[in-house]
C-alpha cells in the first residue's frame, strides 16, 4: 500500500509508520523536519506546514492518508480537501476528548462537545470540541471513505507524556507506593503500538465510520493494572491506598500530576468508553505486562521525562501529613 501519514515522528504517528513500514508498504511521512527528522530513512520525507504549507503534496497520490497530527478545522480542511482525489481513504486520529458529558459512559453515538466560540483555534482551551469539529470537516470531503479514530488513553515507548510512565517506573522502584481512591476505579488505556498498527490496517480495508479506540478488550481496573506491574517488573512495590479527598486537600492535580486518577462524578464515564465497533473492525492489544516492561526500558534509556508526582510529596502523604 502506498500510504502518507500526517505527522510520523513523534508517538503515535511513529508507531503507525513503523507498523507499516515492517508490512512492506511504501509510506511517505510529511511533517514540518523539527522532531527526529533522521527517523525512518527509508520512508519518504515530505516537508511542510499544515497550514498553508502543503505545496509538497500538491500533484501526488497515495492509496490512503492516516492523519495523526490534525487539530484545528481550519487547518485540517487543508489537507482533506487538497487529498480528496489523491487518497482512498482518510484515516483521521481523533479523541475520546470530543464528547460533551463523561459523567456516564459513553458510545460513539453520545453527543460531542462543541465550540462556544466557533472561530476559536485554542487547542489548549478547545481541546475535544476543535476535535469533534475536525471529525465534522473530515466526515463532510470523504463521506464514506472517512474513519475517525477517537483514541483512548495512549500508553507505551516515546510517550512525550508520562501520563503512564509514572507508574512502571514508580512501581519498578518499590516500596510502599501512593495509589488513589478506590482500586475498583474503571481504566482504559491502548499501547500506541497496537493502535498504530490497527490505524494501517484500516487505512488499506477500512471500514469508515467512527470508532472509540482504546482499550483492553475486558473491563480493567486501577487496582488490577497496577497489581500487573508489580507482577511484570518484578516488583517489592506496596500499594497503599489513599483517600481521594486527603490527596486532593495535599494539593496533588489529577490525571496528569498523578495520572491515571480521575476524581469526580463528572468524569465517572470517562474511563468507561464503549469500543465495540473498534473490536469488530480488529482492533486488538498486546498483553499489558508487555507494555509495562517496554516502557520502562524506553524511559530508562530515555533520561528524565515531565515531573508528575514528586517522592517527597508522596513520602509526606503516605505518612499523613
Amino acid at each position: 500500500m502506498k500510504l502518507l501519514v500526517l505527522g510520523g515522528t513523534a508517538f503515535l504517528g511513529r508507531h503507525t509508520v513503523a507498523a507499516a513500514l515492517e508490512r512492506g508498504d511504501e509510506v511517505t511521512i510529511f511533517t514540518r523536519g523539527r522532531t527526529n527528522p533522521k527517523l525512518f530513512p527509508e520512508a519518504e520525507h515530505l516537508v511542510g506546514n499544515r497550514d498553508r504549507g502543503l505545496g509538497a503534496l500538491a500533484g501526488r497520490e497515495w492509496e490512503a492518508v492516516v492523519d495523526t497530527s490534525g487539530y484545528v478545522p481550519r487547518v485540517l480542511r487543508q489537507s482533506a480537501e487538497l487529498l480528496r482525489d489523491a487518497v482512498g481513504r482518510y484515516v483521521f486520529v481523533s479523541s475520546i476528548s470530543v464528547y460533551a458529558d463523561f459523567s456516564r459512559p459513553v458510545d460513539e453515538e453520545s453527543a460531542v462537545a462543541h465550540l462556544d466560540d466557533p472561530f476559536s483555534e485554542s487547542v489548549e482551551t478547545d481541546y475535544g470540541a476543535l476535535k469533534a469539529a475536525c471529525e465534522r470537516v473530515v466526515e463532510e470531503v470523504f463521506g464514506e471513505r472517512a474513519a475517525s479514530v477517537r483514541a483512548g488513553l495512549l500508553v507505551g515507548p516515546h510517550d512525550p507524556t508520562d501520563r503512564f510512565t509514572y507508574w512502571p517506573r514508580r512501581i519498578a522502584e518499590g516500596g510502599d507506593v501512593l495509589a488513589p481512591g478506590d482500586p475498583a476505579a474503571p481504566v482504559q488505556l491502548v499501547d500506541a503500538r497496537d493502535l498504530g498498527a490497527w490505524l494501517v490496517r484500516l487505512a488499506e480495508h477500512g471500514p469508515g465510520g467512527t470508532f472509540n479506540a482504546t482499550g483492553p478488550a475486558q473491563p480493567l481496573t486501577l487496582g488490577e493494572l497496577l497489581e500487573h506491574a508489580i507482577a511484570a517488573l518484578g516488583s517489592d512495590a506496596r500499594l497503599v491506598w489513599t483517600d481521594e479527598q486527603r490527596i486532593l486537600d495535599a494539593d496533588v492535580q489529577p490525571w496528569m500530576e498523578l495520572p491515571l486518577w480521575v476524581p469526580g462524578d463528572e468524569w465517572a464515564g470517562f474511563m468507561r468508553a464503549g469500543i465495540r465497533r473498534a473490536l469488530a473492525a480488529g482492533l486488538g492489544f498486546r498483553p499489558l505486562e508487555e507494555t509495562v516492561r517496554d516502557t520502562l526500558a524506553w524511559s530508562r534509556e530515555a533520561g528524565e521525562q515531565r515531573p508528575t508526582l514528586t517522592r517527597e510529596k508522596e513520602r509526606r502523604l503516605l505518612a499523613g501529613g
